[in-house]
């Protein structure tokens, strides 16, 4: 109730959201000039402030808007309100406004500042453009170097962890193997202590055998003062062999058989041995081969 002619009613909506923009070309901290355009999105929370507290409180937000908005920009970077620090200045300017209003107390609260456009002037448009798209294509090469190396780390580390269990494989196998060999000769020993002769022949014998078993072909010279060189085809030796001891029955015998031509050639007879199935001929003192 309100008396008539004395009493009035002056509404205000407390329960919707407000808009106010602001644009214009400003001067940058590295004087440049930019055109941004920014809105704030308010609302009414003390009626009897907004109005009573200033004469037009639409006005005066714009002005302070207006305010907050060419103090924000002319303490920043044209790169920085342009590009990546549009999110920054965003911010900035919601609090510098804020701090404008305060003293004033119009009974507003800010819900919203949007950042709506800032673009370079129309004369330098594209350069700025392609500036843009360069750091926008940088950002896109990060994310894909990014991206490339979490999926090669993985790989990388399971190649390290392979390389380290087949060398830790190999280091064991190695000291397995010295192991083994040296319990050997520590087994040979007193046997080559009690027939050093036999066990000599013995071990030279096994040691041409893996020896020849690696070749096919071998020449072996008749001494220092003879001429003559053996040839034993070891490929046709092992060729047609059904079991490997016939083989090195075989070898055995040639070994003993070349023993005895040299023999003969260190005491200056003269031995000539017929071709064998093996292969191996002997023909002292002619050169023969």
């Amino acid at each position: 109730w309100k008396p008539t002619f004395i009493d009035s009613v002056i509404p205000v909506d407390v329960q919707s959201i407000r808009y106010e923009s602001s644009s214009g070309s400003m001067l940058t901290e590295d004087e440049n000039v930019v055109s941004v355009q920014m809105e704030v999105q308010y609302r009414v929370v003390d009626p009897y402030r907004w109005t009573f507290a200033v004469t037009n409180p639409e006005m005066s937000l714009s002005q302070a808007l207006d305010s907050a908005i060419r103090y924000v920009v002319g303490h920043s970077a044209m790169d920085d309100v342009l590009t990546d620090g549009r999110e920054v200045t965003r911010q900035r300017v919601w609090e510098e406004l804020e701090a404008i209003l305060a003293p004033y107390n119009v009974g507003v609260a800010i819900i919203d500042m949007n950042f709506k456009d800032a673009r370079p002037p129309e004369e330098v448009k594209d350069a700025f453009d392609d500036a843009i798209s360069a750091q926008e294509d940088e950002q896109r090469f990060i994310r894909e170097a990014e991206a490339y190396a979490r999926e090669i780390e993985p790989r990388a580390r399971g190649q390290v962890n392979r390389m380290n269990e087949e060398a830790q494989a190999y280091k064991e196998r190695v000291i397995l193997e010295a192991q083994g060999e040296v319990a050997r000769f520590s087994e040979l020993l007193p046997q080559f202590e009690k027939a050093p002769e036999v066990t000599r022949q013995r071990i030279y014998l096994e040691t041409m055998e893996q020896v020849f078993s690696n070749t096919s072909k071998i020449m072996v010279d008749s001494g220092e003062g003879g001429n003559n060189i053996m040839y034993l085809p070891l490929d046709k030796i092992m060729e047609g062999q059904n079991s490997g001891s016939a083989t090195i029955n075989r070898m055995r015998n040639t070994l003993e058989g070349l023993q005895n031509v040299n023999s003969a050639n260190n005491s200056g007879s003269r031995v000539t041995q017929p071709t064998t199935s093996s292969g191996l001929r002997s023909d002292s003192g002619r050169g023969g081969r």
